[in-house]
Order: structure tokens, then C-alpha cells, then sequence
């Protein structure tokens, strides 16, 4: 049994806590059920499913911690585990950043869409089926196809000698998928996760990323320079993230960000992008639902992260927190950004000349303090001109920073779930018109 209730889960950790002969003692309890279906080639390569729980426990004494996890729930076991933490928490050295635990916390119902028993329960054929819709879009459009489907259902808990609990299900599924001309010469790429497995169209986003891999076949050189871009969500999703997962507190304090002013202090209340930037989060979002308290213990509740172009709030540590006088605030989850109702096919349609990007990868840090990054386009980059896609070009490397590229902000599609393909992270974002976007060379990739 890997999905514990709360009432389940409660009584386990109440008891490893009667075991507990430290200052303070937190336990962080979680588990998962699911299954899963990968294939190459058009063929399934691995195919199962996975149960699993751990329990980690906390022990610590005066700033020394010692951490024990343990997959056993016998009482020997628990006992045991938190012994060894308490052992462990002896031999090792003071954390001068180490906070006390928190005592109890007001956390709100999560939304009721963040857990679907049907997709955590979802059977071997569902899964076979959703992955042969796809099989069946690569055999007749004569390419090949490589995928992966992984769908579960998870619980996490947390409580802690002070008093604190905190209990949520959570479910999700989730589905890639490249399509490759035989020949290799054409790329196309999609993929989308949600909580409810009834939202998932393995069809639709197959014959997507089959469409541009047989439109992607036979690219162009153009030269290298700066272009005006449509960036589709799985795009624009890689650069977004490194800056609203930016915009912590400590580094800007230390001088080590982008927010960093010279001579000291921040830019938080200025504006520094486009004013049609708005980025929040909000864990009852039934679009983008998620939990209600995060891994400090602390609430998580809706906040404006970027309102108008104009840095809203930063991210503080309970310890950064403490140390500037200010109340913690939770990192960013489930990442909304405003757009507009625009479709893709609306901003190819109002592009006099430029290039359609489907998805942007190996994103690696040129300049942290001006957030510029460098990366790649792959699985499907076209030219536009007079609002229609005329031909594919050959794929480019571009030098860019997300603070330039919205400040050069043309147009915002409608929003959609995407998944970033380096941190395996979803947002919810739009697809983006941009001007001067910079490629600076050529690349053979597909």
C-alpha cells in the first residue's frame, strides 16, 4: 500500500515521534503508486509499475542534525531509525543556519483538482492504449516514434515535534513524445502533463510533433543574427524558469543575482520588463493546482511574483528571513503567466517575417548577474514570411536573457500547460511573439 490516508499516515508518525529523545524531531512521510510505458523506435522498450514509500526522520540537538529514511514501518524499524538519527545528530558539527522546527501552521484545502484517483489507478491496457494512438500516428505517417508515459498517484506528509502536520494527495500524468523522419533529417517533439489523466490527448499531441517532424524534413541554412521568434510554450518555458526561479532573496541581497544592484540593495519594486508581464502562482488554481504548504512547512498561498513588468515579491528562506527582519515567503510553485486569447496560429498569421520555435534545450548560464543563458532550438524551427510557414531552416544556437527577451515582448498567445524539458517542471504560460531574438550560430542538430 503506497498511498496512505491522512488518518493512516498521521498515526505512523505520531509514533515515531513517541520514540524521540531530541530537542525536536520532524518526520516527512511520502509514497507514490503508478506505471509506466517507454518506447523506441516504435516499439515499446519497458513497461511497469512502481510502489514505493519512505519515511525520513529528523533529530536534532541545540543546530546539530542528523537525518535517518527508512522504508520499514514495524515498531523496531521506527525506533531504530530514530536512534541512528539521534546518534548521527551528536557526531556532526553546529549548522550556524539551522532554524527551530515550526510549530502548528494554518494551511488551506488543496483544490480538489490536485488529486484523481482514476489517474493514479490507471490499468496497464489504459496505459497501452493511449501509447498505441501514438504507434499508430508514427506507422502511418511512415516515421519513427520515441515516448514516454508515466502516470501515479502520491501522498506527502510531514509533522514534527512542535506540533506541526501537513497532509496532501497529489496525481499526475504525464507524456513526451519525438517523432523522426526515417531518413533522421526531420524532428518534431510534444508533450504536456496534467493531474487528471482524462485531460491527456496521446493522439493529438503524436500527430503534432508527426506534423513537424515531416514539415521539418529538408531545413535551410539562414544566417545567424537577430529575428523576430514565436516561442511555443515548451520553448519559452526553459528561459522562463530561470527567472522566476531567480528571484530569491539571498542572492540579490549578496549580490549574486540579476536583482543585485551595484553598491548593494535590490530591484525588487522596479520595473524591469514589459508591462504585460504577469507572473504568479496560486495553489488553488484548478488549472495548475498544487500543494498548499512547502518544504520548509510553511503555507504556500496565491502571490504576485511579477505584476506589469514590475518585481512584486522575492523568495525568502525562514533563515534569510530571519536574519532581514521579514516574514519567509515559499519559492514559486506551479508557475502561472498571464497572456492573451490569441492562438499559435494567430501570432504565425500576424508575423510578417520570422521563425517558429518549437522547443529550446541544454540551457546553460553565460552571465548570472544579466541572466543571459545560451541553448539550442531542435525538433522543428520554421521561417515565416507573410504569415504562413514557408520552409524548415537548420537548427541554431542563441545567446539570450529572459529580462531582454520580455522587454521585447511583441505579442502573448493564449496560456497552456507545458513541461520544461530540463527540470521536468510544469508551468503554465503562453506561447511569445518576440523581437531581436539573438542566434548567434548555426547547428546540425535535428
Amino acid at each position: 500500500m503506497a498511498i496512505f490516508s491522512q488518518e493512516e499516515a498521521q498515526a505512523l508518525m505520531k509514533k515515531a515521534l513517541s520514540f524521540s529523545k531530541a530537542d525536536e524531531c520532524e518526520i516527512n512521510f511520502n509514497g507514490s503508486v503508478g506505471g509506466n510505458i517507454r518506447y523506441a523506435r516504435n516499439s515499446v522498450s519497458t513497461s511497469g509499475s512502481v510502489s514505493q514509500t519512505s519515511m525520513v526522520i529528523s533529530s536534532a540537538f541545540g543546530k546539530k542534525l542528523g537525518v535517518v529514511t527508512l522504508n520499514e514501518y514495524d515498531d523496531k524499524s521506527i525506533e531504530s531509525a530514530v536512534r541512528r538519527s539521534e546518534e548521527l545528530a551528536q557526531l556532526a558539527p553546529e549548522n550556524p543556519e539551522y532554524m527551530p522546527m515550526l510549530g502548528p501552521q494554518n494551511f488551506a484545502a488543496p483544490s480538489p483538482r490536485l488529486y484523481d484517483q482514476k489517474t493514479g489507478d490507471m490499468t496497464p491496457k489504459q496505459r497501452t492504449d493511449m501509447v498505441a494512438q501514438s504507434l499508430q500516428v508514427a506507422k502511418d505517417g511512415k516515421l519513427t516514434a520515441a515516448g514516454f508515459l508515466q502516470n501515479q498517484g502520491a501522498f506527502s506528509a510531514m509533522m514534527n515535534s512542535k506540533g506541526l502536520f501537513a497532509y496532501n494527495k497529489s496525481s499526475d500524468i504525464n507524456f513526451s513524445i519525438t517523432m523522426r523522419t526515417t531518413d533522421g533529417a526531420g524532428s518534431g517533439y510534444a508533450s504536456r502533463d496534467f493531474e487528471d489523466f482524462n485531460d491527456m490527448d496521446t493522439l493529438k499531441l503524436s500527430q503534432i510533433a508527426g506534423k513537424k517532424a515531416s514539415g521539418s524534413a529538408g531545413a535551410k541554412a539562414l544566417e545567424p543574427g537577430k529575428y523576430t521568434v514565436i516561442l511555443e510554450p515548451a520553448a519559452g518555458v526553459v528561459l522562463l524558469e530561470n527567472l522566476y526561479g531567480g528571484l530569491d532573496a539571498r542572492s540579490a541581497d549578496e549580490g549574486r543575482s540579476f536583482l543585485s544592484k551595484k553598491g548593494g540593495g535590490t530591484k525588487l519594486g522596479e520595473k524591469l520588463l514589459d508591462e504585460r508581464v504577469n507572473i504568479y502562482s496560486d495553489p488553488q488554481d484548478p488549472r495548475m493546482p498544487t500543494s498548499t504548504w512547502s518544504g520548509e512547512g510553511l503555507p504556500q498561498e496565491k502571490i504576485s511574483w511579477i505584476e506589469k513588468g514590475v518585481i512584486k515579491n522575492l523568495f525568502y528562506s525562514r533563515y534569510w528571513a530571519q536574519k532581514k527582519g521579514v516574514k519567509p515567503v515559499p519559492g514559486p510553485s506551479g508557475v502561472i503567466m498571464e497572456g492573451g486569447d490569441a492562438s499559435l496560429e494567430d501570432l504565425i498569421k500576424s508575423t510578417e517575417k520570422g521563425i517558429l520555435v518549437t522547443r529550446l534545450w541544454y540551457i546553460r548560464p553565460v552571465d548570472p548577474q544579466t541572466l543571459l543563458y545560451t541553448g539550442l532550438t531542435r525538433d522543428g524551427t520554421f521561417y515565416i514570411e507573410n504569415g504562413q510557414i514557408k520552409f524548415p531552416v537548420k537548427n541554431f544556437r542563441f545567446n539570450e536573457s529572459p529580462v531582454i527577451m520580455l522587454n521585447n515582448l511583441e505579442a502573448l498567445g493564449k496560456p497552456e500547460r507545458t513541461v520544461s524539458g530540463e527540470s521536468f517542471q510544469s508551468a503554465l504560460i503562453p506561447p511569445m511573439k518576440i523581437r531581436d531574438f539573438t542566434f548567434s550560430s548555426l547547428s546540425d542538430a535535428v
